[in-house]
């Protein structure tokens, strides 16, 4: 392997080792399209009870395994970039699947927009939702730049200083990142062929909402002028558009999940309430 690939694929990972190694497959030698001396694969690991040291040291000898700081996915991917010996880094996720042309649709796309310093590629699922217990995220057309899927010049990630490490949880931290790339000017194309498949998971339980909630709330706090985004109406909106299309789930599939459902519809309608209770200021005005 070349000291300085193309490509430094980043994998942050945390007591996954089965999703892990079937990410692993798909980054393999004899899996991607892109030769493997122009690319490299770093899994920076938080592990705390286990870790993936011993699996990726005798079945994943051409990947890179180092520890992870312990301080959240964001830290964790940023850990991973101090190893990196790319030009360019390449970020996806320990339960994703990239396809095998992934890397050569962004070695593609990077020779032919020279100027394009960002790219995005597209996030699959890999059959029809069965249950409404089951989230996945999707982005078919862009406009996300989701850190399960998304490739940067190492050089300007690191001179934006990279994932901001305040967030804990695996929760807007690339949200953020995107708004400061376009609050700098920079823009993204969307590669479709850079494709990665993310199978369905079980959606948040009421703790990794509440992780969630705290994440959006620091999220507003760093970026205020985001609330004319991110606001009340949102919320009510996006509470009304959960009941309707899982209205119309039911109908089709004919099977729900009371307890999702609900935790969904309550995560809502307590983030319209903390909208208006901590940043509209509507309550200190009745």
């Amino acid at each position: 392997m070349n000291s300085k690939p193309l490509f430094s694929v980043i994998v942050p990972t945390y007591h996954r080792n089965d999703l892990l190694a079937k990410c692993l497959d798909c980054l393999s030698p004899d899996r991607q399209i892109l030769p493997i001396d122009q690319y490299e694969v770093i899994v920076t690991d938080d592990g705390s009870q286990t870790t993936a040291a011993a699996m990726i040291q005798e079945f994943y000898p051409w990947v890179k395994w180092v520890a992870g700081s312990g301080k959240g996915p964001a830290a964790n991917r940023n850990n991973g970039v101090k190893y990196a010996q790319g030009e360019w880094l390449a970020f996806t996720d320990d339960d994703c699947l990239p396809d095998p042309q992934w890397l050569a649709a962004y070695a593609k796309a990077i020779a032919v927009e020279s100027p394009c310093l960002v790219f995005e590629g597209r996030v699959y699922v890999d059959r029809p939702r069965r249950s409404l217990a089951e989230t996945a995220p999707t982005n078919e057309s862009g406009g996300y730049l989701w850190s399960c899927n998304f490739a940067i010049q190492r050089q300007l990630f690191e001179s934006l200083g990279g994932f901001d490490e305040r967030f804990p949880y695996a929760a807007m931290e690339d949200v953020e990142l995107r708004l400061r790339l376009t609050n700098c000017g920079y823009l993204y194309s969307f590669i479709k062929a850079a494709s990665v498949c993310h199978p369905w998971r079980q959606k948040p339980d009421y703790q990794q909402i509440k992780q969630r909630q705290e994440s959006i709330l620091l999220y507003l706090s760093i970026h205020p002028q985001e609330l004319d985004n991110i606001n009340s109406k949102y919320y009510v909106r996006a509470f009304l558009k959960s009941i309707f299309n899982n209205i119309v789930f039911i109908k089709i599939i004919r099977k729900i999940d009371v307890k999702y459902l609900a935790l969904e519809s309550f995560f809502f309608l307590r983030m319209a309430f903390i909208m208006i209770v901590k940043f509209e200021g509507i309550w200190n005005s009745v």
